[in-house]
C-alpha cells in the first residue's frame, strides 16, 4: 500500500493488511474492517456526517466545475463523494484536495449515471433486452464500466432494474421491461459486466442497483408516483430483480422515489432493515436517489427536512445525494439524543469498506491515468460492440407482401430512397435518453448508415416534421419526395428526451404531427417502410393496419445507423425479440402476457365476460414477439415424464427447424401454467429460454429442465414455496405463439 499519503496513526493497521498478504475473502474482509474501524475512531462527527454527504459536479462549455461551497466542504472533510465529476485531469485535481489537503486523506469517491455507455453509446437497456443475450448484454456493461472507469470515475448508478408494464412511464426505457424471470437474469448479467472480478479493477465500476423498491409501478405511469402493491405482488414480481443483482454482488443499493403502501422508500424499514439487511443479509451501501430525503416533506411524511433525514437514518440509509440533509442536520439530531451515533458509524463504516473495496486507499489515482483514458475512449471495441449490440436488438414487426414480394430486406442496387422523417438524419435522438457523455458528432445516423450500405442509391432525405410541435414547412417536401421515389423508409418516433426520467406520457401515439406525415406518405401509394425509434413502446395501430413493413428500432447509439442499414439490407437477420408488449391504445394499459385469468375469461361470444367493447384484450405485438427473414418451425412439445416429484426432473423439448433460405437466430421460450394453486397464478411465466442459430433447413432440438424450485411462489400462507398439482407448459416463438403439453407435480 501507498502509505505515506496516510496519517501516521493508519500505519499500524496498515501494515497489518500488507504482511497478512489478504489470502482470502475472510482474510481481505478482516483486514478492511480493522483498517476501517482504526480510522472511523479518529473522525470527528462532522467528518463522518461528510462522508454521508453526496454533491454534485457541474459542466461548463469550458469544461467540468465544481461549485465553490462544495470546494469549501471537501477541504473541510464536509463532503466525501461527488457525482458527475468526470474527465481524468479534473478528478484527479479534486482528488488531490481531499488527499492533500483534509485532516483524514480519505479519498473522494466519483460516481456517474452510465446506463447504457459513457462516451460510446450503446443502446437504450429496453432495447438491448430485446436481444435475449446475456453475453452481450454482460458485455455492453462491461464495456461501458471500462470506458468510464478510464476517465476517473469508481460507480456506476446502474442497473436499473424496475419491472415495468405501464409504458406511459418514461423510465421503462432504461429497463429490462415487464417480465420479472429475464428482468432478474439481466440485473444478474449487468452487475456483473459493471464490477467485473474485483471491485479494485481500475477498469471496472461498482455497481448500484435501482431503484429500490418498485418505482416501475407508479399509479398512472406517473414518474415519482405513489406505489400500492400487495406484498405478494411486490415479492413475486418486483423483488427479484433487485435480489438478482444484489446476489451478483452489487456493490450499493439507491433509494427510490416513490412511497409503497404509505411510507416513502428513503425511510422504509421494510425494505432496508427488515428487506435487506436481515432477510437478504446483503452489506451493500445505500444512497438516496436525487433530495429524495428532502422530498419526504412533501411526501406528508416528514415536518421538515432534519426529520427527514432522522427518518432516513433509522431506516438505514447511508449516503445522501445532493440534498444536505445530513450535512445540515444530522449533528444537531445527535446533540439532541434523536439518533444515536452509533446509526452514522454503521452508515460511514459500510461507506469506508465501499472505498477499500475499490482500492482507493491503496492508491487514490489508480482510476486516474491519461492514457488509458484516451486508449479506452471510442476504442475500436467499443464500438464495433455497439454495432454488434445495436444489431441484436433491433426487433421486426411486420413484413407483409406487397404485390407478392415482402420489402424487407431491401433488393435494390441502384434506384430512389426516400427517407422521411425528424429521426432520419438526427444524431443526437439516436443516442436515447440518460447517454452520459456521448459524442453527436461520433454516431452514425440513419441516412449515413444507408449511404454507406447502398452506394449506387440517390437517397432523398427530409424531415418532413419535428418530434413535437406543429411545424409543416418541410411537410410537402416530404410528399413530393416520396411521390418520387421507389421505396419509402419512414424514421420516425420519440426524441431522446421524450421519454426517461420525468418524460412520462398520457399519449402514446406518434408526436408532434408525425402520424399526419405518415398518412398522407402512405397515401401517395409509395411502398412504405417505417422504423420506429422510441424509448418506449407506441400505440401504432394504424401503421400496423396499413403500412406493409415495420422495424422497431428503439435507440440505438453511436452506430445506430449502420446497424439500421444493415437490418434494412439484409446484411444481419433481424432476431430481437419484445421484452414489453406493445399495447393497442391506452386505454389497455397495463397489458402484459403474464395477467392473470378473471372468473369469467374473455369469451366473444358471452356479453358477460372480462373484455371491452372497443378493442381486443390482446397486445397489438405480444412479450417475446419478434421477426426473422426466415422462417421457423415447431415441433410438438415431448416430455420425459408426465409426473414428476419434488426432487425430480422434468425435461421438456422441442425440435425447431429453419423452413427458410436465409440463416436465422431464434429465442426459444419455455412458459409454465399452474393450473390450480393456493391463490390464483399469472396464465403463464417464463420459466426459460435458448437463442439458437439454424442454417436453412436445419434443425435443432431444444431441451429445457424444470424443477420443483422453478414452480415456487408465495402461497395463502406466504411461504415460498411449489405445490402439487397440474402444470402446463408451453414452448413457442412468442408467449402467444406456443405449442403445449401438461404434466403434474406431486408430493
Amino acid at each position: 500500500m501507498k502509505l505515506l499519503q496516510y496519517p501516521l496513526q493508519f500505519l499500524i493497521i496498515s501494515s497489518i493488511v500488507i504482511l497478512s498478504g489478504c489470502s482470502d475473502r475472510d482474510s481481505r474482509s478482516k483486514n478492511r474492517d480493522q483498517f476501517v474501524r482504526s480510522l472511523l475512531g479518529q473522525m470527528t462527527l462532522e467528518e463522518k456526517i461528510g462522508q454521508m454527504t453526496l454533491y454534485t459536479s457541474g459542466w461548463d462549455v469550458t469544461g467540468p466545475v465544481l461549485n465553490e461551497n462544495y470546494r469549501e466542504d471537501i477541504l473541510a472533510g464536509r463532503c466525501g463523494n461527488l457525482f458527475n465529476a468526470q474527465t481524468v485531469a479534473y478528478n484527479r485535481e479534486l482528488q488531490k484536495m481531499a488527499v492533500g489537503q483534509t485532516r483524514l486523506k480519505i479519498p473522494l469517491l466519483f460516481g456517474y449515471d452510465v446506463i447504457h455507455g459513457y462516451k460510446t453509446i450503446f443502446p437504450i437497456p429496453l432495447a438491448e433486452a430485446c436481444s435475449w443475450d446475456l453475453n452481450m448484454i454482460r458485455r455492453s456493461a462491461q464495456l461501458a464500466a471500462r470506458e468510464a472507469a478510464s476517465a476517473g470515475l469508481n460507480w456506476a448508478y446502474a442497473p436499473m432494474v424496475d419491472i415495468c408494464r405501464d409504458p406511459r412511464w418514461g423510465r421503462i426505457a432504461e429497463g429490462a421491461g415487464e417480465d420479472t424471470y429475464l428482468g432478474a437474469l439481466i440485473a444478474a448479467a449487468r452487475t456483473k459486466g459493471f464490477q467485473g472480478d474485483s471491485l479494485s479493477d481500475p477498469l471496472t465500476l461498482a455497481a448500484c442497483v435501482k431503484h429500490f423498491a418498485a418505482y416501475g409501478a407508479p399509479e398512472a405511469g406517473r414518474d415519482y408516483g405513489t406505489v400500492d402493491l400487495s406484498e405478494r405482488t411486490l415479492r413475486e414480481v418486483y423483488l427479484p430483480p433487485y435480489r438478482a443483482a444484489l446476489e451478483a454482488g452489487a456493490a450499493s443499493v439507491m433509494t427510490s422515489f416513490n412511497e409503497i403502501a404509505g411510507i416513502p422508500s428513503t425511510a422504509n424499514r421494510f425494505l432496508l432493515k427488515d428487506l435487506l439487511r436481515n432477510e437478504w443479509k446483503s452489506d451493500a451501501l445505500v444512497v438516496t436517489d436525487y433530495t429524495s430525503i428532502n422530498e419526504m416533506v412533501n411526501h406528508g411524511y416528514a415536518a421538515d427536512e432534519k426529520q427527514a433525514g432522522e427518518l432516513a437514518l433509522s431506516a438505514g440509509v447511508d449516503m445522501d445525494m445532493q440534498g444536505g440533509v445530513y450535512q445540515n442536520n444530522l449533528k444537531k439530531s445527535v446533540e439532541e439524543g434523536v439518533v444515536a451515533e452509533k446509526l452514522i458509524d454503521e452508515a460511514v463504516m459500510r461507506i469506508l469498506r465501499f472505498k477499500y473495496d475499490l482500492g482507493l486507499f491503496d492508491d487514490p489515482y489508480r482510476y486516474l491515468d491519461e492514457e488509458r483514458e484516451k486508449v479506452n475512449t471510442f476504442s475500436n471495441e467499443m464500438m464495433e460492440h455497439s454495432l454488434s449490440m445495436a444489431r441484436e436488438s433491433i426487433v421486426l414487426l411486420k413484413n407483409t407482401p406487397v404485390n407478392g414480394k415482402r420489402l424487407l430486406p431491401l433488393t435494390m442496387e441502384t434506384g430512389i430512397i426516400g427517407l422521411i422523417g425528424p429521426l432520419g438524419d438526427n444524431p443526437v435522438d439516436m443516442l436515447g435518453t440518460w447517454h452520459a457523455s456521448g459524442d453527436p458528432s461520433r454516431v452514425t445516423t440513419v441516412l449515413k448508415g444507408l449511404e454507406k450500405a447502398l452506394p449506387d442509391c440517390d437517397i432523398r432525405s427530409v424531415k418532413g416534421c419535428g418530434t413535437t410541435g406543429t411545424d409543416r414547412s418541410s411537410l410537402e417536401e416530404a410528399v413530393r419526395i416520396a411521390q418520387q421515389s421507389d421505396i419509402v423508409i419512414l424514421a420516425v418516433g420519440e426524441s431522446y428526451d421524450q421519454s426517461g426520467e420525468a418524460a412520462s406520457r398520457s399519449y402514446l401515439g406518434l408526436p408532434g404531427i408525425q402520424q399526419e406525415m405518415v398518412e398522407r406518405v402512405a397515401a401517395t401509394g409509395t411502398p412504405v417502410i417505417v422504423l420506429l425509434m422510441a424509448g418506449r413502446p407506441l400505440t401504432i395501430g394504424w401503421i400496423a393496419d396499413n403500412v406493409p413493413a415495420i422495424v422497431n428500432a428503439w435507440h440505438l447509439g453511436t452506430r445506430a445507423g449502420d446497424a439500421i442499414a444493415d437490418v434494412l439490407t439484409g446484411r444481419y437477420n433481424p432476431s430481437g425479440k419484445l421484452v414489453v408488449s406493445f399495447p393497442r391504445n391506452v386505454g389497455q394499459i397495463p397489458v402484459y402476457y403474464s395477467m392473470k385469468s378473471t372468473g369469467r375469461p374473455m369469451d366473444p361470444a358471452n356479453q358477460y365476460t372480462s373484455k371491452y367493447l372497443d378493442t381486443p384484450n390482446k397486445p397489438l405485438y405480444p412479450f417475446g414477439y419478434g421477426l426473422s427473414y426466415t422462417t421457423f418451425k415447431y415441433s410438438g412439445i415431448t416430455l420425459n415424464n408426465s409426473r414428476i416429484g419434488m426432487a425430480d426432473t422434468l425435461k421438456a423439448s422441442v425440435v425447431v427447424t429453419n423452413t427458410g433460405y436465409r440463416p436465422g437466430e431464434e429465442t426459444v421460450q419455455m412458459y409454465i401454467r399452474d393450473l390450480v394453486g393456493s391463490v390464483t397464478r399469472p396464465v403463464k411465466e417464463l420459466k426459460g429460454f435458448e437463442k439458437i442459430l439454424l442454417k436453412p433447413g436445419e434443425e435443432k432440438e431444444v431441451v429445457f429442465t424444470l424443477t420443483s424450485d422453478d414452480l415456487r411462489f408465495y402461497t395463502a400462507e406466504m411461504k415460498y414455496a411449489a405445490e402439487p398439482g397440474k402444470f402446463r407448459i408451453l414452448i413457442g416463438t412468442s408467449s402467444e405463439d406456443c405449442r403445449e403439453a401438461e404434466f403434474e407435480l406431486t408430493l
